[in-house]
């Protein structure tokens, strides 16, 4: 059961969405932050979509 999972979640991050996944972590835990966050995570939001339009 573990491994397929792991393998659907591998096919989700093919190509340029595994490149792109550090800026969306980083992105993701920059808008946690109340008022800041989502100004905070826009240079992480402008990566991700650069790497993975």
């Amino acid at each position: 059961m573990v491994r397929v999972v792991a393998v659907l979640v591998l096919l989700g991050l093919q190509g340029c969405g595994l490149a792109a996944a550090p800026c969306r972590l980083g992105s993701a835990v920059v808008k946690i932050f109340p008022y800041i966050g989502h100004v905070a995570a826009a240079p992480t939001d402008a990566c991700a979509a650069a790497i993975d339009p």
